[in-house]
């Protein structure tokens, strides 16, 4: 036993230096803090949500512990635009998809926003704990790219419509780095006019602290803005490209703002 405890002071001093003097080491040891405590806290209260099975409210005690781990990383937010946010009726919400540590954006706007639903792909259900944990508060997974996507959708717009559900979808299909939010995609807004609800556009700004080329992963600020609603009612299919390029636009107007603000203040630490 003596021994042991040697050996492990010894590895937690090692790691210790390394997290201090090699940025490299740091994003490696973050990360693998960011996916073991992810998948920790997210199972954790597994047994609890079997009482309410697939309620978004499952999702609010995982959302408090890993907004705990985001501080614990060196990730600090804010949140703007909260008096855009109408629980009174159903939405669909657009965020930028930037990296996995998303989810801790995610856990951010749970407990802001009622009955928000994410929209997930289909291979995080199989990454059990967590993928278990979020079927449970939920997550609507997808097969991207396969017909039986559009069928599950279109189940979602009566969520929406009938149920006041807060549908939260990556338009961009995918996650990038850069400095333009990718094209978007047009499913999330066939869901929006067939439910006939709003959009609700949310801008998470660019992560400066985190490089993966480099292996760079500091502390830093991200800040999250809720754009006002977009409304779609008299919008018909037809118009559905515009309503699109609204969209993106607006989002991509506030992701440069928000992105140069949070620059500024990472280039000052």
């Amino acid at each position: 036993m003596a021994a042991f405890n040697v050996i492990f002071g010894c590895v937690m001093a090692l790691l210790i230096i390394l997290f201090t003097i090699s940025s490299i080491a740091r994003y490696y040891i973050k990360f693998t803090l960011f996916v073991v405590l992810s998948l920790v806290f997210a199972s954790a209260p597994l047994p609890l949500m079997f009482f309410r099975p697939f309620n978004p409210k499952n999702a609010l005690i995982p959302a408090a512990f890993l907004r705990l781990t985001a501080r614990m990383l060196g990730i600090r937010w804010t949140v703007r635009g909260l008096e855009n946010v109408d629980d009174s009726r159903g939405a669909v919400v657009l965020l930028n998809h930037q990296s996995s540590l998303d989810l801790y954006v995610l856990a951010v706007l749970w407990p802001l926003m009622a009955r928000c639903t994410v929209v997930s792909k289909r291979e995080l259900q199989y990454l059990v704990p967590f993928g278990t944990a979020s079927w449970m508060w939920g997550t609507v997974f997808i097969d991207r790219g396969a017909s039986t996507a559009r069928s599950v959708l279109n189940k979602q717009s009566e969520a929406v419509k009938n149920h006041k559900r807060k549908l939260l979808l990556f338009p961009e299909g995918t996650r990038h780095s850069g400095d333009k939010l990718l094209p978007f995609r047009k499913g999330a807004f066939h869901v929006a006019l067939d439910a006939g609800a709003p959009i609700q556009p949310i801008v998470v700004s660019k992560y400066h602290f985190l490089d993966s080329e480099r292996h760079r992963f500091n502390s830093g600020e991200i800040i999250i803005t809720i754009l006002p609603l977009i409304e779609t009612e008299g919008t018909n299919k037809e118009d559905i490209s515009t309503l699109v390029e609204t969209a993106q636009h607006k989002m991509q107007e506030e992701f440069s703002r928000t992105s140069a603000e949070t620059f500024t203040m990472h280039s000052m630490h």
